[in-house]
């Protein structure tokens, strides 16, 4: 009788499975950043008329920017939560748990009445239900990013590793074609329904990732811990007594990024229509550099794989921060050509060289029965600096001026180099 190749047979269901995991990350991922970018444009362009109309405009895009922080308030408790509970029951049914709660809230804001329909209820709704969505968002990228590593090779955890941060890249596309559409409606009907769209278009994305992640198995290693019975019973205290080092320099690492990012994505769309600049150039800039990403994030993640976490993430580093200094000058020209490389060259090429690496350089620095508490707490303690940078910038604009902001967001860029090459240096399984 022939003997049965079951070597060879388990590598094409491993690839299966790699494959459908990578799919199950990726939606949730996008559900997760097209609810950023919608709120972030929504709070850019309607939500200080909607929520805040009694107070002066400017006051206005405060309140909302400040609205758009307090999500990422709840993320590190999130982080927590969802990674006690990802390291103790599995990534499996904490991601479906954040696709649940991420969606649910997002098209709760879309049903929200304005201030001139309930008052003071309405902006208190819309921050109870941001602190919901950051609950979640805190969840969901360490465990997209776990599953994706956990189910391939070393030399391909890169790759794969970097495919959920294309959903990044994706929720934003659809977030900013779903804003670009409605941002045509005349001012009236924008402020009144048409800004509600997109958030109840969320719903959608909700229903394919449940079907989609139901589908996907547990995580090897997180099995393995389970069959070994070597699962911890604070995964928490554990990781911060055996990885201090590692959650604050991964903090580190998201600081820069996340400040940088949301500089770029939510705050220029402001800083440019005070100016007078059509809102419809920066969201198609945002929009073909968000299309770039698509490319450019798995390939470096595959770099990454052949050249190193660290060598790849530098060389975005360089490039986002050296072009951060001129990049509101050249956003406030006007001028369609110099806004679309102004926003291609550091966002579409330098930012994704940085988030290519970023997922298997994060997993890579903590060991994988802690990895789900580690990887979350690190990657939002640095997102709670980025929520407030579109805040925070608008306040350093009107004290300054454009010029000392973007020497604040190129030397913090360099930090988060500097704590990149920190962290691989901490991580046995990195090269």
């Amino acid at each position: 009788m022939a003997e049965v190749d079951t070597e060879g047979a388990a590598v094409p269901a491993v690839r299966r499975a790699a494959r459908r995991v990578a799919v199950a990350s990726i939606v949730g991922t996008t559900m997760e950043f097209y609810d950023f970018t919608i709120y972030g444009l929504a709070s850019a362009l309607v939500f200080g008329d909607v929520f805040f109309p009694a107070v002066s405009p400017s006051v206005g895009v405060l309140s909302s920017f400040a609205t758009f922080g307090v999500g990422f308030l709840a993320r590190p408790l999130g982080g927590i939560l969802f990674g006690h509970l990802g390291d103790r029951i599995g990534r499996k049914k904490v991601l479906v748990a954040t696709l649940l709660m991420m969606g649910g809230a997002t098209v709760l804001i879309g049903c929200l009445p304005s201030f001139g329909t309930i008052g003071f209820w309405a902006p208190t709704l819309l921050v109870l239900l941001r602190l919901a969505q950051g609950l979640a968002y805190g969840g969901e990228w360490g465990g997209a990013v776990l599953m994706s590593f956990e189910h391939v090779p070393p030399q391909r955890r890169g790759f794969f590793a970097s495919l959920p941060q294309t959903g990044l890249s994706a929720g934003s596309i659809l977030g900013n074609l779903a804003f670009l559409l409605v941002a045509l409606l005349p001012d009236p009907q924008l402020q009144s329904w048409g800004w509600r769209i997109p958030f109840w278009l969320g719903a959608v994305l909700v229903v394919i990732g449940l079907v989609v992640r139901r589908r996907v198995e547990e995580s090897p290693e997180f099995r393995r811990t389970v069959e070994a019975d070597d699962v911890p019973a604070a995964p928490l205290r554990a990781v911060i007594r055996s990885h201090p080092r590692q959650i604050l320099l991964a903090a580190g690492v998201m600081a820069g990024i996340s400040v940088g990012t949301y500089v770029t994505i939510t705050y220029s769309i402001s800083f440019a229509g005070g100016l007078g600049v059509e809102h419809w150039k920066v969201l198609l800039a945002i929009l073909v550099s968000n299309v770039l990403q698509l490319v450019m994030v798995p390939l470096a993640g595959a770099l990454s794989d052949r050249y190193g976490r660290r060598a790849v993430f530098l060389t975005g580093i360089a490039v986002w921060a050296l072009l951060s200094l001129g990049f509101l000058p050249a956003v406030s020209t006007g001028l369609l050509p110099v806004v679309l490389v102004a926003y291609l060259v550091p966002y579409g090429i330098g930012y994704a060289l940085t988030q290519g690496p970023t997922p298997a350089m994060f997993a890579e620095a903590f060991d994988s029965r802690v990895g789900y508490s580690g990887i979350s707490l690190g990657f939002q303690l640095g997102n709670l600096v980025g929520g407030f940078a579109p805040f925070l910038a608008a306040l350093v604009y009107e004290a300054v001026g454009e010029a000392v902001l973007g020497v604040c967001v190129c030397v913090l860029l360099l930090l988060a180099g500097v704590s990149a090459s920190a962290l691989v240096r901490l991580a046995p399984a990195a090269r």
